[in-house]
């Protein structure tokens, strides 16, 4: 199985599933839940027939509750988001629902000061950066006895960001088609999808370490190849029997509160085998032979 000789097409597959995501992210923004910006959000039901989104607003608007959003859900629901609310002000809302729309019964109420939504912000990008810088130092240093080691450890980070720009796309294309939000669930399978993404690379890249020193005579491509190869079923097995079947299984029968976060995981560590094999080995062999100088195409035969 010569799955480098195929690496441009692997790169194309790649970019195709991605760009849409981020183009939609690009035009439209990040669907940010409350958990980032800040703002509260109450979800109520009430004992007769449900008022209409556009009444519920009515009764925010009569409040002087800014930045309101309301949509109801499957089960008749109501979801609003707004600005911050205390519990007092929660409590006149309630109070103003009871009188206009019959009994109405609390099923969540979340609320988030904007300066704990700018914490969890930049806490999350610092530990993606740090994560990243502290692998790539983890792997150069590993790796210390093969020949451009740190380029292991920039090509596990390189495919670590393939798999991230790939939860974001799947995440913009929920958000604009089931109104997905990027909340702190989303930053658990983030950096989970990191964990395993940086493992299956750190798998692979341990087998070309092995093969560097008992296949010395194979060219560095072929060498890549075969390591590829012995890897492919212990990588797919591992993830198959440990993790997607139980995320399937959660997928269908988990709810549709942990519907968002259980797919976006699972596409994520999916994606983590994938680039494991098809995008960080090839960045390697892309890397040693220098194929940029001849615009990514590989060199002719001899």
């Amino acid at each position: 199985m010569n799955f480098l000789g195929k690496r441009y097409l692997f790169f194309a597959i790649s970019a195709i599933v991605i760009l849409p995501g981020l183009i939609i992210l690009a035009t439209g923004g990040l669907p940010l839940s409350i958990d980032f910006t800040g703002g509260s959000l109450l979800e109520v039901t009430f004992s007769g027939t449900p008022p209409t989104t556009e009444e519920v607003l009515a009764v925010y608007d009569e409040a002087n509750v800014k930045d309101a959003t309301a949509q109801t859900t499957d089960s008749g629901n109501v979801i609003i988001r707004s600005e911050f609310l205390d519990n007092e002000k929660r409590d006149a809302l309630l109070t103003a629902m009871n009188n206009a729309f019959g009994e109405t019964t609390v099923q969540r109420f979340d609320s988030v000061g904007p300066s704990i939504g700018e914490q969890v912000t930049s806490r999350a990008a610092m530990a993606v950066t740090v994560s990243s810088l502290l692998v790539v130092l983890y792997i150069a240093w590993s790796f210390r006895g093969v020949k451009g080691a740190y380029r292991y450890g920039i090509s596990a980070v390189l495919a670590m960001i393939h798999d991230v720009a790939l939860i974001f796309s799947i995440s913009a294309v929920g958000g604009l088609l089931f109104g997905w939000e990027i909340d702190s669930l989303f930053l658990t399978a983030l950096l989970t999808v990191i964990g395993f993404s940086m493992q299956d690379s750190i798998v692979v890249f341990d087998r070309i370490r092995e093969n560097s020193s008992t296949l010395r005579r194979l060219d560095y491509e072929t060498l890549v190849n075969h390591s590829i190869v012995q890897t492919l079923q212990r990588s797919i097995n591992t993830q198959l029997m440990t993790v997607e079947f139980l995320l399937l299984a959660l997928a269908f029968f988990g709810g549709v509160t942990l519907q968002q976060f259980v797919v976006v995981l699972l596409v994520g560590l999916m994606s983590g085998t994938y680039s494991s094999i098809f995008i960080a080995a090839p960045v390697l062999v892309v890397w040693e032979q220098k194929e940029w100088k001849t615009w990514f195409r590989k060199k002719a035969t001899a």
